[in-house]
């Protein structure tokens, strides 16, 4: 049995953030394989299901980001499952827009919701890490905050565009991932779901985003 945690914050208002892409990524997931429907239990969202030949655990922590890890460790131990079979999606700032990289243990990042499941879990599970870029890479000439940008949504064009492919080449190569076969799974990925270019230096595009900016929910940054 494998644990799929994905992170962001609950509620309507931070459904479209980047800092909800793993939220996204479980939930791409767990439609395409099939999934029970997502129930309340120990302070998360729990969804049941197999990818491949694997029973999934997937959950999505109710107490904003930088609450995630009481309920990530609580579920984790009644289910006994140890770190090497837990899997945590989550945006990355520092990996450009629709690339994703999988490792086993590292930093945090100043990633919040990653800190806090480092403290009540240690370090030595699977970080699954989806590149939303930085505010610069995305929109040239950019001064956005990036506790701001996180809590921006994505474009419409970002959202119908390189993150939908993204989210599709994910749930369909989750048997790769599944079976720890790390490497495989951002291989098929990256060929499946290319990485847009980043704009020209020029370019306007983005505009939209600028107007979006989110409030920062408990106190939560990155």
């Amino acid at each position: 049995m494998l644990l799929f945690v994905g992170l962001g914050n609950p509620g309507r208002d931070y459904a479209g953030n980047r800092h909800n892409a793993g939220f996204m990524a479980v939930d791409a997931l767990a439609d395409r394989h099939g999934f029970s429907g997502w129930k309340a239990r120990g302070g998360a969202q729990v969804a049941e299901g197999c990818v491949g030949t694997q029973k999934i655990i997937a959950i999505k922590p109710q107490g904003y980001m930088n609450k995630s890890g009481l309920p990530v460790a609580e579920i984790a131990r009644f289910y006994k499952i140890p770190p090497e079979d837990l899997f945590v999606f989550y945006d990355e700032i520092d990996l450009a827009a629709g690339k994703i990289r999988v490792k086993r243990g590292g930093g945090h990042g100043g990633h919040n919701g990653i800190r806090d499941i480092d403290r009540h879990l240690g370090t030595d599970y699977w970080r699954v890490r989806i590149g939303v870029g930085r505010p610069e890479q995305v929109i040239p000439g950019s001064q956005i905050d990036i506790r701001k940008w996180v809590l921006m949504d994505f474009a419409a064009a970002e959202r119908d565009g390189w993150l939908a492919s993204l989210l599709r080449a994910m749930a369909d190569e989750a048997p790769l991932l599944a079976a720890h076969d790390e490497g495989s799974f951002m291989s098929r990925v990256a060929h499946l779901a290319p990485a847009p270019k980043p704009p020209a230096p020029e370019s306007e595009a983005g505009t939209d985003m600028a107007s979006n900016a989110g409030t920062s929910p408990d106190g939560e940054e990155t």
